[in-house]
């Protein structure tokens, strides 16, 4: 009974060898990892009584012996209403494969508007995501003005406004009949929130280059997480030209910030943080990946994922009394309220674009689209503030482009041996 209350009161000590910036030793409630047990606190508050609640149905038996004005809510949150597809090609996901050369002219022109939309809604959010997490709003001569701290209250307005906006798309357009059970969208919802806190929290803790730095590097992960999740088996040039981006794309980074800010310095709980963001978003990318084998659009994902984000942290926020307090930060900045509407849009644009590239080219292509905008958001910083590209940066993005020319080599030259094979043959399984 007593240990959780001790070891919480240690936390601080613990943490008493980094460096923390003045504002996060205000109050022994800021220290993140407190934080992050609390949140936790309030999402299993809503998790472990839904986890109880499915588990009764079907001990019950619910789908056979269920009657009532209830039972179409709870057949379609517990257990679905069609059969899981047994191939991803079976027509439940649109067909990957381009047969002829129109359909490989479409297929090119939707990976680049997938790219475009994707780089668009998350430079912007990059780039007012550094503007809220580290600076001031309401500062004057007299007065230093105030930090916004409570990452949970952004998640929430970004995943509000992606709700609201898939919710009216679903109910004014024609979608595919839906099959999936709810509750399976709470998995990927669980970890995109705790992926996107993780994010936030870290740049109190890092400085914004050493951010970027790790989601450089998420490749790799992702394509692990994708054989845990999903089963899935990569050949040895996928494993190649994925470190080769992350490395081409590190040396780039890290020649374009030589020097660091001395008022960010890099902490244990940063490089905790930091990896908790990249296990959390590769779950993330490979758990929706897979629930694409029921027949759904990509707003319908949305949709889904966004309805549990929304319960689980307005959940946690009232509970924590966290609301109020964040709206009334708002109402005293306009500034502030200005930017987090903007992140909000820029948020549920970029969640209809993940989406759907997911749905369109699976999570390892999504995910070294997310990793060249890194790149283009240094680049970027270069045009506008004057900053030169040293020769290990130039290095590195030939790095990147010769990995990419060879991955696009190696898979048409797959595609051309599978095509050459006799009808009887299969190619050869993937190691």
């Amino acid at each position: 009974r007593f240990c959780v209350p001790l070891v919480l009161a240690a936390l601080p000590a613990m943490a008493a060898g980094e460096e923390f910036p003045p504002a996060l030793q205000d109050a022994w409630g800021d220290f993140w990892l407190f934080r992050f047990f609390v949140n936790a606190a309030g999402y299993a508050s809503i998790v472990v009584p839904g986890f109880l609640l499915i588990q009764y149905f079907k001990r019950k038996n619910y789908l056979e012996t269920g009657r009532g004005i209830c039972f179409p809510v709870i057949k379609s949150c517990v257990f679905g209403s069609e059969v899981k597809s047994a191939h991803p090609d079976d027509g439940s996901l649109p067909p990957r494969a381009e047969p002829t050369e129109s359909s490989t002219a479409r297929q090119v022109l939707k990976l680049l508007f997938c790219a475009a939309g994707l780089q668009a809604s998350y430079l912007t959010w990059g780039v007012l995501q550094e503007r809220v997490m580290t600076r001031t709003y309401g500062a004057t001569e007299t007065d230093p003005g105030e930090k916004f701290k409570d990452s949970q209250f952004l998640v929430f307005m970004n995943r509000i406004l992606a709700f609201t906006v898939a919710g009216l798309y679903c109910a004014l357009t024609k979608q595919p009949r839906h099959g999936a059970p709810m509750y399976k969208y709470s998995f990927a919802s669980l970890s995109n929130i705790l992926s996107s806190w993780c994010q936030y929290e870290a740049l109190k803790y890092i400085s914004f280059p050493t951010q970027v730095l790790a989601k450089a590097s998420k490749v790799i992960p992702v394509m692990m997480m994708g054989k845990l999740v999903s089963r899935k088996s990569y050949e040895y040039w996928e494993y190649l030209t994925a470190a080769l981006i992350s490395v081409g794309v590190s040396m780039f980074l890290l020649s374009s910030a030589p020097h660091r800010h001395a008022s960010t310095v890099t902490t244990f709980s940063g490089v905790v943080l930091l990896a908790g963001y990249i296990v959390f978003d590769s779950f993330t990318s490979n758990w929706q990946d897979a629930l694409f084998t029921y027949k759904m659009s990509p707003v319908q994902m949305m949709f889904g994922v966004n309805v549990f984000s929304c319960l689980f942290t307005v959940g946690s926020l009232l509970e924590q009394g966290a609301l109020l307090e964040s709206l009334r930060f708002m109402a005293r900045h306009s500034e502030f309220a200005a930017h987090a509407v903007l992140l909000s849009v820029c948020s549920a644009c970029g969640q209809l674009f993940i989406f759907y590239t997911i749905n369109q080219f699976g999570a390892a292509v999504f995910t070294i689209i997310m990793t060249l905008r890194q790149a283009f958001a240094i680049l970027l910083s270069c045009l506008i503030y004057g900053h030169t590209v040293t020769v290990v940066g130039g290095l590195g993005v030939a790095v990147v482009f010769l990995a990419l020319f060879l991955r696009v080599y190696a898979r048409s030259r797959m595609k051309k041996r599978s095509k050459k094979l006799p009808p009887g043959e299969t190619p050869a399984q993937k190691v």
